[in-house]
């Protein structure tokens, strides 16, 4: 029997966290940075994703390490869950110490066909709110898709654009991946059990996240321009996995920046642009 999947667009859930500094301080450290946070200092753009976690008991979790579907998200049937993309307003800043609720709701659902077969989109709008203002405003895609066929060739990616006026590499690592997974407590296998990303997902290794693709890149163009955006978008293109060191890079735009992040075959890996 067909599932009416529209019955979920306007679906909502609310969930309230305190903007702790200890879990950014732990971020920083993941990736590098030397810094430690005060109460009342600004949350860096897209880090809000360290807090309203999901905690669930295995029972409740899928075979990838992911929620079991049919709660808030719709129960498609398509196995593999992947962060497609994402678009955000920054409307003011989140500070460290503040109460913060967080109201999601889904606006699009979309079953379509592609290349590599089905698939199913899921736009959830999240409003992060401060102070009872809107802070924050992120339609998060996510896509469904089967698994990979081993008879079926892969498409050939897109090549990465060869015009950047900076460029920083990036040397992914397995203990890289494994704290920024727990960090966001994320139990997706992909990340850190290679087994399953090679054998059941069909990757050639480890998968790097895509939020952390997208996080260094707005850093990226933060640090370009000097303060934060207050807009910015990404879209994941093609998988960066196996641990090969990678490129993110970008150039200046009439608007903002052009960001992008180059595999080490050439291949465009995630596109995005950042508005000020």
């Amino acid at each position: 029997m067909t599932i009416d999947f529209t019955k979920w667009i306007g679906k909502t859930e609310t969930r309230h966290d305190h903007l702790r500094c200890g879990p950014a301080d732990l971020m920083a450290a993941t990736l590098g940075q030397s810094l430690v946070f005060q109460e009342g200092d600004t949350l860096p753009p897209l880090w809000h994703w360290l807090y309203f976690l999901d905690a669930l008991p295995p029972r409740e979790l899928g075979r990838d390490g992911h929620p079991k579907k049919g709660g808030f998200l719709p129960p498609v049937a398509l196995p593999r869950r992947m962060w497609a993309g994402g678009r955000f307003e920054f409307l003011q800043s989140l500070r460290f110490g503040s109460a913060v609720e967080k109201r999601s709701s889904i606006v699009r659902l979309e079953e379509k066909t592609g290349r590599s077969g089905p698939l199913c989109f899921v736009t959830v709008r999240h409003t992060l709110s401060q102070l009872g203002q809107a802070a924050v405003i992120e339609d998060h895609d996510i896509v469904y898709r089967e698994d990979p066929d081993p008879n079926q060739p892969v498409p050939a990616p897109a090549k990465a654009p060869e015009s950047a006026a900076f460029s920083e590499l990036v040397q992914p690592d397995p203990v890289l991946l494994f704290r920024y997974s727990a960090l966001m407590f994320n139990g997706h296998r992909i990340h850190y059990d290679v087994d399953y990303a090679r054998d059941v997902e069909g990757y050639d290794g480890l998968v790097f996240h895509g939020p952390l693709t997208a996080t260094l890149l707005v850093d990226l163009a933060t640090r370009q321009a000097g303060r934060p955006p207050n807009r910015y978008e990404f879209r994941g293109v093609a998988p960066i996995s196996g641990n090969a060191p990678f490129h993110i890079e970008g150039r200046q735009c009439d608007d903002g920046y052009e960001l992008w992040a180059k595999r080490a075959d050439g291949a465009l890996a995630m596109r995005a642009q950042a508005f000020f």
